[in-house]
């Protein structure tokens, strides 16, 4: 009984260490005019549409009174922030400035479906003499396509040339003022990869790792930025296994071994976009049924099965953790030796898990027409 429990203390341990590298907190704040589309865009970045289960409530008047965080559906370590749209009667800009609780966020998107105003600037000087980040976003851009493209001699590119320099030109104030034109609905379009790629450019290393976890895969350039970010963190899982193994108790390698295996690759599962409400998301705007392509992967279906342990990647994962097992139970040189093949299993696992879930999501953007590769 003692060696189940230290067994189960250690399983834990390893998921302490985990949490480390797999679950930085990130906050967003998303703040802006009223009727600008915040909600939206926080729905946007969870994968949720405006009336799905849980998603921030939407409408043309304010709907957000006071600061509410919204989690990510699942990287709950990512906090989205919608705050209440300056400058209306409800919250006066100096008021604004001062109930805003700047230390909180990790930076600002300042949002804005027309000319970003007075009010606009102010909160980003603000920001800015906080030492925090923060980015324009005008949003709403294909309302504003759809209404341009009747008319003779309609350009997209013209347009959205248009539209940017009239942002540019409201913000002189500020100087490089960089504006980010989205989609309220698709990720996919305009500049939301732009966007992207401008904050994980921003943030330290911990926290662009739990950017792109949480990050929708709006492209092919995006869904591989994701797989090395992952590959960068195989080697810390891998070592964080073999430090634990040279504890001498039966069992524990292969409990650590699977504790790290399941939360690696279950992150991997959703960062990668595989869950039932990414895939049915996807399958509806291509109309086309994309589940059954997730099937082919034995790891897709083992992480919703939560039965990790049972993966048939080869017999040689399960034999060498079953030696580094036996091995640890010899002090010196065989725990060192135990500690090695716990780190080429675990390694190993890792490896063949993160692949087949990073080459089912490429098959499937291919299938669906996305990608060409």
């Amino acid at each position: 009984m003692a060696a189940q429990d230290c067994a189960v203390s250690n399983a834990a341990k390893v998921k302490e260490t985990i949490g480390q590298f797999l679950n930085v907190s990130l906050d967003i704040a998303v703040t802006g005019k009223t009727g600008s589309g915040k909600s939206s865009f926080v729905n946007l970045i969870r994968g949720l549409s405006d009336y799905a289960v849980g998603a921030a409530p939407t409408g043309v008047t304010e709907t957000t009174l006071q600061p509410t965080m919204y989690e990510h559906p699942t990287m709950p370590n990512v906090k989205i922030w919608d705050l209440p749209g300056i400058g209306t009667p409800n919250f006066k800009a100096n008021k604004y400035i001062k109930s805003v609780e700047f230390k909180t966020y990790d930076f600002f998107i300042i949002l804005n479906s027309e000319r970003f105003t007075e009010n606009d600037i102010m909160l980003a000087k603000e920001i800015r003499k906080r030492n925090k980040k923060f980015h324009f976003v005008r949003s709403k851009i294909d309302n504003d396509i759809s209404q341009e493209r009747n008319r003779p001699g309609f350009n997209e590119q013209e347009v959205l040339d248009k539209i940017r320099k009239y942002c540019v030109s409201s913000l002189n104030e500020l100087e490089t003022a960089e504006i980010f034109l989205i989609s309220s609905v698709d990720f996919g379009k305009y500049d939301f990869e732009k966007l992207q790629n401008r904050l994980t450019d921003d943030l330290p290393d911990h926290k662009r790792a739990a950017l792109l976890q949480a990050w929708p895969v709006c492209s092919a350039a995006t869904l591989e930025k994701k797989i090395k970010s992952f590959e960068a963190l195989i080697r810390a899982a891998s070592l964080t296994s073999a430090g634990l193994t040279v504890i001498p108790v039966p069992g524990t390698s292969v409990a650590c071994d699977a504790a790290i295996a399941f939360l690696f690759l279950l992150r991997c599962y959703y960062a990668f976009g595989l869950d039932d409400r990414s895939l049915e998301r996807l399958s509806k705007k291509v109309n086309m049924p994309l589940l059954k392509y997730r099937a082919e992967s034995k790891f897709a279906n083992a992480i919703q099965k939560k039965e990790v342990t049972t993966i048939h990647v080869g017999a040689s994962v399960v034999a060498m953790s079953t030696v580094a097992d036996l091995c640890s139970l010899f002090p010196g040189v065989g725990s060192v030796f135990a500690a090695g093949l716990s780190l080429a299993s675990t390694q190993y696992l890792l490896t063949e898990g993160l692949n087949d879930l990073a080459n089912t999501a490429r098959v499937i953007r291919k299938v669906a027409g996305l990608d060409t590769i």
